[in-house]
Parts: C-alpha cells; structure tokens; sequence
C-alpha cells in the first residue's frame, strides 16, 4: 500500500517493478464535470473549457508510466462512463496500440432506474481492456492469456444422470437443426416403437448411419419410457471447463454499485463518511480471474485504489483458489480517503471485523417454460438433489419462485464477527529525496533505497546488518544491500550461512559488474542490478 501522488509513486514502481506486473486494474475519476477530478491542485469543474485536455494530460502521464510496468503478458482494465469513454478509447490506442486492444466491457451498474433523468436512465459504466501484447490469433504463443470464467453451481446443477451412465453427469440437447438438408431429413422409431420425425422445415443434426453409432454409445436419451422425440446426451466430463466470456456483464454476475456500498457499510460500520463510487467485490473478482492465475506468483496494481476494493477481492481470491497473488495499492489521501477508508477497510478483510448480517448465493435457477413444465419432474428432481447436496454448507436453503423462475438460496449467517483472511500489509508513503550533496541527505537516499529494493524483492522482514550491509528476507528468498563494495568477502562469509538463495544489491560510483566476485557461488547468489534511476540521483549526491 503506498500512499502518495500516484504519478510520483508509479515513478518509484518504475524503479523496483518495470515489466513486472500481470494485472493493471484502476477506476480513475471519470470527469463528470461535477467537481469529481482535480489538475494541478485546482477543481475542473464543467464550465472549464479546457476540462477534457486536462483530463487526459493527466492519463497520458499516467498510462505511459502504466505500460511499462506490464508484463509482455500483462493486461489493464480500466473502468469509464460515457463522459471520457470515447476520449478515452483514443488515448488508450495511442499508448498501447489499436491492435492490443482486447475487448470493451458494458457493465450494469444500477437495478433502480433515475426516474428523474432528464433523458434515459444511465445504468451502465465502460470497462476498457488493453493487453501490453495481445495474440493475433488463439494458438500464438506470445502475449495476453485470457483466462475462461469458471462454471457455475448453477450451470453444472443443469447435468442429472437419470439413467446412471457411468460417464457421470449429463444433459440433453436436441437432435433437430434448423439449416435442412434432405440427407438428414429420415423418421427415428423409439425404443418404445413410436416413430417420430424432424419438426417441420427442420432435419437431424446427424446422418441415419452417425445416429445408429450414437444410439449403440448410450448417446441417445429417448427419455424415462423410451418413447420421447430423442435427444443428443452432453456429458459435464466432456464440455469445456471454463465459459468465455461476453461483453455484457450484468449485475447478477459482477455486482453493482449499490452492493458495492453496502459491502462497505458491513466493514467499515463505524466510518463517518464513505467514498462515493466504490466498485463490487464481484467486479474485481472476476477481472482478476480472467487476467490472473493461482499457479504462480502474481502481481496486481490498482493505481487509484479509492476504497481497496482490489485488495479485498485478491485477498479473497486467494483464499477461495490457494492462489499467490500480490496486491499493490497507491492512493492519495484526500479527504483522508487512505486513512480512513482504504486502509482500515484492507486491515479489517485482514484480521477480522465484527459483522451481523447474512450472505446468499445463488445454488439453482430455472425459468419454467411451457417445455420445461412438462418435465417438471425432472426439474424438481435437480432442485431437490442440490438442496440436499448444500444442506451442510449453508445456515439456511430457502426456495423462491417468482415470474415463472425457481431459484434456490444458500444462506450463511454471521453474528459478531466475520473471521479475516490473513495475509500480509506493508504500508509506504512517498516522498521527495533531497538533491543537495550532504552527509544527511547521503543517509537519507541509502535508507530510501533500502525500502524500493525491499518492495522489488518484496522482503519485508528483517535479519541482521552490520554498518555496511542489511540483510531482509520472505519465505523464499533473502536480500542483501551492500553499501561498500570493499567488504564483500565479508559478505561472503556471511551468504554461505543462510539456507535460501540470496538477491544481492552493491552500490557503486561506476556500472561495475560483480559478478565475477561472487561466481563461486552462483547457484544460490543472484547478483542484481541496483535501478539506473537511483544510481543517478545516487552518484548526483555522492558526487
């Protein structure tokens, strides 16, 4: 988390993350005229006449400053209303190339509509997503991977297995198709001996001959009495694990604004006030599953964190998936938004909050068409069985039928607390390294430094250090900063004590290369190259 101007603070990750990080995610102020964005200290409101060229000279800084922090692999999604979507579209094809654009998402913000609109009702926001390098076609090797969402309870809760078939789980589709053909066009007698032919203008989806081969694979469902118009069995086992997604994302699926709220009225119950436009859990949560995996290690940044909302749905993610996901968050603290919403928003998700209150999911639907109705049967039976299956998992299963859907809800209650997810805070703010050549300001910029290494490497705890080497550590790996190259065979001496590999940092006055000095132990010593960023600024100062 780090608190500051995020133009100054993406300099810094500039320093410690160039082409490091997966996921860009960033809700920036949409520019509604409405006293919502500020440039250069001073409130754009919309009688600016220059409101939209200052909106974007502040984007264009920040944008350019985002590219370079991505992967070759990496992606940015950024969320727009209609007043700089097109606006923003533009600058987005200059910064990162028309070709690298991968989609733009409509997402449905709101269930009530504005009756008192002048116009129509707004009830959607933009999300824009540009890869750093996207895939000309899917079997590339290169470039952005987007991930499919997972299937639903809902959707697998679609496959039964009425006859035991010891594939497992299926549903079945219909053998008829619309586009006729005369070949496909032939009467099937059941197994019951009724004989039944396509619809009218319609045929089969197979020849006589694929449908004999069908019907000889237990492929066929002619229903529980052999005597229904047959239908083609889709095995769970067989279907693709994953749904691609579209770019109409509504409410049900990725939340809204007004959930949005309520999320934070839960954690933060005892906040004076509130950020006005927090985005859903649900929404990140599912941006964050397409453009991330729980695999390896990866990086998230959300350079206008606002709420923290990003940090509570990877923190989230990584509990439910075992993922190793990084968070990292920059927001200013205007109107003590850091210190009075973000941060203690992200510690409650951390370490626990009290909370009274109770959480649904959806297990089941199913709208009862007049074809479903006369499998009514066959419906209950599925309605029944995830009930069962969920009994044990929930604090309440509870039915609902209305405008002809049936819907079953599993219910966690919470009373007093709401236990947190763990993980780990580290919390910087910025700040300005003065240039003047003194003894006070050499010691300052070393012990800035340290902290940049520190959040490059991301080893926060501390070992031990001597009056020219500090050594820090996280669970996989240490990192050493050497601040005077004469004293690395004592440095040595002490690497060949520790059990994990080490990162070594050496500060110098020229581009000396160390190497060398250290290849005698080069399958656990990796020898680093301190950013030339700060080699300037820190020879500038030496010198």
């Amino acid at each position: 988390m780090i608190e500051g101007d995020n133009y100054h603070a993406l300099s810094v990750l500039n320093y410690t993350h160039e082409e490091n990080v997966d996921l860009i995610f960033i809700d920036p102020p949409y520019n509604t005229g409405k006293k919502d964005f500020r440039y250069n200290d001073r409130i754009v409101d919309e009688d600016d006449a220059f409101r939209h060229s200052k909106w974007l000279s502040f984007m264009d800084k920040r944008l350019r400053q985002a590219k370079t922090l991505l992967k070759e692999t990496g992606v940015i999604f950024i969320t727009i209303d209609d007043d700089e979507q097109a606006h923003l579209k533009l600058l987005c094809d200059e910064i990162f190339s028309p070709e690298n654009f991968i989609a733009q998402i409509c997402w449905q913000k709101k269930y009530s509509p504005q009756n008192d609109a002048t116009y129509f009702s707004d009830m959607h926001d933009f999300v824009l997503i540009y890869a750093k390098r996207a895939k000309k076609k899917k079997t590339d090797k290169f470039g952005f991977n987007l991930n499919l969402l997972p299937r639903t309870e809902k959707q697998n809760n679609r496959y039964t297995n009425h006859d035991n078939d010891p594939r497992g789980l299926w549903k079945s589709s219909g053998l008829d198709v619309k586009t006729y053909s005369a070949k496909y066009d032939y009467p099937i007698t059941t197994p019951s001996g009724r004989i039944v032919n396509p619809p009218k203008g319609t045929c089969w989806r197979v020849p006589s001959n694929r449908l004999q081969e069908l019907i000889a694979d237990n492929r066929i469902w002619f229903g529980e009495d052999g005597s229904n118009v047959p239908s083609i069995k889709r095995f769970l086992s067989e279907v693709q694990q994953g749904i691609v997604p579209v770019t109409w994302w509504t409410r049900d699926e990725a939340g809204d604004n007004q959930e949005a709220k309520q999320e934070m009225k839960q954690i933060l119950s005892d906040a004076e006030s509130f950020f006005d436009t927090p985005k859903p859990v649900r929404l990140l949560k599912r941006i964050i599953t397409l453009a991330t995996n729980n695999s390896e290690k990866q990086v998230v940044l959300d350079f206008f964190a606002g709420s923290g909302t990003t940090a509570q749905a990877v923190m989230e993610l990584n509990d439910e998936d075992g993922g190793n996901r990084q968070c990292i968050l920059i927001t200013n603290n205007e109107n003590e938004i850091m210190t009075n919403v973000c941060y203690p928003r992200v510690r409650r998700v951390m370490e626990g909050y009290e909370y009274t209150g109770s959480k649904k999911e959806l297990l089941f639907e199913e709208k009862l068409t007049l074809a479903k109705l006369r499998k009514v049967d066959e419906t209950m039976a599925e309605y029944e069985k995830v009930r069962e299956e969920n009994q044990a998992n929930y604090d309440e299963i509870k039915g609902e039928f209305g405008n002809n859907i049936l819907q079953l809800w599993g219910i966690k209650k919470y009373n007093g607390w709401k236990d947190g997810l763990g993980s780990n805070l580290k919390y910087f703010r910025t700040a300005f390294v003065p240039a003047e050549s003194s003894d006070e300001n050499k010691e300052l910029l070393t012990r800035q430094s340290i902290d940049m290494l520190c959040l490059r490497e991301s080893t926060f705890d501390f070992v031990t250090e001597t009056d020219v080497w500090k050594l820090y550590e996280n669970r996989e790996h240490y990192t050493v900063i050497l601040f005077d190259q004469l004293s690395i065979p004592e440095l040595k001496e002490e690497l060949e004590k520790l059990k994990k590999p080490a990162s070594v940092y050496i500060f110098s006055l020229e581009d000396d290369n160390f190497a060398n000095e250290f290849s005698d132990m080069k399958d656990n010593v990796k020898i680093c190259s301190i950013p030339e960023a700060i080699l300037r600024v820190y020879r500038r100062i030496y010198q």
